[in-house]
């Protein structure tokens, strides 16, 4: 089964670090990604801009457009990963391999139904 795993940090602490320490925590993190990869269980992963860039769509009618993301929280979603996994415990285990290199936050572990298989946009 796939799950998606939400990495939530605090925006203005993470986009605070200095280059170095972005680069030391990115390299802490490939070597968790790496062992996925080579497992074969690694889908996509992505680090998102910050929410300064975000636009969100709420489902009013009729529907309104907003700058910024709609949560109001100290944390904010930054990235997430897709990863395949035998079951929520194994999932965790993942989870917890990513906190160990990359400290403060949260993780959100979420099955994800695949809509459409087979197919990729661009």
């Amino acid at each position: 089964m796939l799950y998606a795993i939400l990495c939530y940090h605090d925006e203005d602490q993470v986009g605070s670090w200095s280059k170095e320490q972005d680069a030391a925590v990115m390299k802490k993190l490939a070597v968790v990604q790496e062992k996925l990869a080579k497992q074969g269980r690694l889908g996509p992963v992505a680090r998102l801009l910050p929410t300064t860039a975000a636009t969100t769509l709420r489902k009013d009618d009729p529907p309104l457009v907003l700058d910024g993301p709609f949560a109001e929280t100290k944390e904010q979603l930054l990235g997430f990963y897709i990863v395949d996994c035998k079951n929520l415990d194994e999932a965790l285990d993942v989870a917890r391999d990513l906190g160990k290199a990359n400290p403060g936050g949260a993780y959100e572990i979420r099955p994800v139904g695949v809509l459409n298989p087979g197919q990729v946009t661009t």
